[in-house]
């Protein structure tokens, strides 16, 4: 399988040198030549299979072309050590949690995958040292922390906005050391991203050091994510569920739901989705205006998701640019609605209240945007709980005016001391650190 550049202006790579680059050379985002559908005989059979094995079938028609057999099912089913489990929070309406995995996020799944796979390629290529960079806005900065954590040949660096993460999803990846440096850098997530991609344009810093990303504007990170839209399918089916199905999901750089658009082309029966989002409505304006302006992030405290210029927006046009009107296209698969903060605690506390379900903040927009769209009667919401509440602790516990329980996992990063470097937001500082190394 080729993968080619969105600017298209880059040469086409195979899968490792899109993984091990990240980036193409003009800075577009890797796209694979084609996607696979799935027979539906495949489809109608997962509920009669286990995750692993669902998502070992989807794996390989994105990559068996590029890796054996063997080696493919072994990194599948390492990555996926853990559930993702569905739980219905009230008629027709679903949470799928993604936060029990290690780190106790979404992330984890895209993480643990991408670091078993570029560990493959540097030990098939013979490569002494690999470069990780990768932006944070919460989560993904723990969940690449912990998946490439003591991966030999690998170190990783993770920029995050000084003062916009809570203090868990910090401690998650400043306290582990070993090959794992956190760098706090003067600014918002949007400079955490422009750092990372000025640092792959520039040439002299290529020429020192080997690197590529784990955000997942990587092919080995937001891809592996569609393995868990077909697991929820898989459940609702052996559950004896058979309505259209409606996806939510908590939006911010949008590489989750480019993740779940991959699936619905691949097959999965996906009715259409919703991206949810807090303050940062760039998407929601560009479906209403036709116009995608991005701006300055703003701070929430549904932080994950503070970002002004999502980078895989630009997967989405290229998917739909095949169409006659991609706007049009667009606006009819995926809708998509904004909250405030205001909005987001009042939806936490009235689900805890009536259900006794706990939000954390991101799955909260992901609900409540299900409510809001009005499913039909023959149509069932499926919304991604992208992280455990207690990573967002004092502000849950506020909301919900109760404590919550902060599980062992979690409690063992608090533990730790905290190691981070500090930085300017400017490139000429990032870029000095990293020729000094």
């Amino acid at each position: 399988m080729k993968y080619y550049s969105t600017n298209k202006q880059a040469p086409e790579a195979s899968l490792q040198e899109a993984v091990i680059k990240g980036l193409a050379s003009d800075k577009g985002l890797y796209m694979p030549e084609e996607i696979k559908r799935l027979p539906g005989s495949f489809i109608d059979d997962m509920k009669n299979k286990t995750f692993q094995e669902i998502a070992y079938q989807v794996a390989d028609a994105y990559f068996g072309e590029d890796i054996e057999a063997n080696v493919l099912k072994e990194i599948v089913y390492d990555t996926l050590q853990f559930d993702t489990p569905l739980v219905q929070v009230e008629k027709n309406i679903y949470s799928l949690e993604l936060f029990h995995g290690p780190t106790l996020a979404f992330k984890d799944v895209g993480a643990r995958f991408m670091a078993r796979l570029l560990g493959y390629f540097i030990q098939k290529e013979g490569k002494e040292e690999v470069n990780v960079l990768v932006a944070t806005s919460g989560d993904t900065g723990s969940a690449v922390a912990n998946g490439f954590l003591g991966v030999p040949g690998i170190k990783v660096y993770v920029l995050y906005p000084k003062g916009k993460v809570s203090a868990i999803q910090e401690s998650q990846f400043t306290t582990l050391g070993q090959n794992i440096t956190a760098l706090e850098i003067d600014g918002t997530f949007d400079d955490c991203q422009a750092l990372v991609k000025s640092a792959f344009m520039d040439k002299e810093l290529n020429a020192k050091m080997e690197l590529t990303s784990a955000n997942s504007i990587n092919v080995a990170r937001f891809l592996p994510q569609s393995f868990y839209y077909f697991y929820a399918y898989a459940q609702l089916a052996k559950a004896g569920v058979t309505d259209e199905v409606v996806f939510s999901v908590p939006s911010g750089n949008f590489g989750n739901i480019t993740a779940g658009i991959f699936a619905k082309w691949m097959g999965l029966p996906i009715a259409h989705f919703i991206a949810a989002s807090n303050r940062n409505r760039v998407f929601l304006d560009y479906l209403q205006t036709a116009e995608y302006t991005p701006r300055p992030s703003i701070a929430t405290i549904a932080n994950a998701m503070d970002v002004g210029d999502p980078s895989n927006f630009a997967r989405i046009q290229e998917l739909y640019g095949i169409f006659d009107n991609p706007w049009e296209r667009i606006g009819k698969e995926i809708l998509s609605y904004s909250y405030t903060d205001e909005q987001i605690g009042e939806t936490i506390a009235r689900v805890y209240n009536k259900t006794g379900y706990l939000l954390d903040p991101h799955g909260a927009c992901g609900y409540q945007a299900l409510v809001d769209v009005k499913l039909a009667n023959d149509q069932v919401g499926i919304f991604l709980e992208t992280a455990h509440p207690a990573k967002f602790l004092q502000t849950v516990e506020n909301i919900i005016g109760t404590e919550v329980e902060i599980p062992t996992k979690l409690q063992k990063f608090m533990l730790g001391t905290k190691q981070s470097i500090e930085l300017p937001k400017t490139f000429e500082a990032f870029k000095n650190y990293l020729m000094n190394l």
